[in-house]
């Protein structure tokens, strides 16, 4: 499913993005050569493929995720929570439950089965009602576009997120990959030239990400 979101943002990239021709210079870390309202046009793109990717079925939950758990005709049973940092909630009857790294689906199985034990048939449903604070959405051209968190406790660099979702496509430009990233309400554009980290050992390039940063990786023009 991830694969065809994917392919749909890539699509109206190009055809949303191709007409615009005029040049920018490289202030404040905008991406060199690009054209006027290409990162305007680019914030739009990605912020239509997160939404995406936090909506469909493959979404991983993960610890600070706030979510809605339902118990077909047990009312009493409802609860809103927080995932906690060991990734687990604690639920009535069945008390401490890990279900950080599991699918919306496979969590909601996996309360029912131990529900199982108190309840006949129990039918759960489970609806995320706020994201946590440490993930980082990786699109472009990735083998496995995603959104994955920062590890508790850990920094998580450019390069490191790349090769969690399986490195690069055969026509990734490595050269001109771009963070984006909200400060103080203002979307900073910054460039990271992997090619120089992997090739030249530049590894003070490989920056630190934040909550909330993404990392996109362009087609190469070549």
């Amino acid at each position: 499913m991830l694969k065809y979101f994917y392919f749909v943002f890539i699509i109206t990239f190009l055809f949303s993005c191709s007409s615009v021709k005029n040049i920018v210079k490289n202030d404040n870390n905008v991406l060199p050569d690009a054209p006027v309202g290409y990162n305007e046009c680019l914030s739009k793109q990605v912020e239509s493929n997160i939404a995406q990717l936090k909506s469909s079925a493959d979404y991983v939950l993960q610890s600070g995720d706030l979510i809605d758990i339902k118990v077909f005709m047990e009312n009493g049973m409802d609860r809103t929570l927080r995932i906690s940092g060991s990734g687990t909630i604690t639920f009535p009857l069945v008390g401490n439950i890990k279900i950080a790294e599991k699918s919306v689906a496979q969590a909601e199985e996996i309360i029912s089965n131990e529900l199982k034990k108190y309840i006949k048939n129990p039918q759960v449903s489970l609806l995320i009602k706020e994201y946590g604070n440490t993930t980082v959405y990786i699109l472009g051209e990735v083998k496995t576009p995603s959104a994955i968190p920062i590890p508790p406790g850990k920094s998580l660099t450019v390069l490191e997120a790349i090769s969690s979702v399986g490195g690069f496509t055969p026509v990734a430009s490595t050269s001109r990959v771009k963070v984006l990233r909200m400060e103080n309400g203002i979307q900073k554009s910054i460039e990271v030239d992997i090619s120089q980290i992997t090739k030249q050992g530049k590894k003070s390039l490989d920056i630190p990400l934040m909550p909330n940063d993404v990392v996109f990786v362009p087609q190469s023009i070549f």
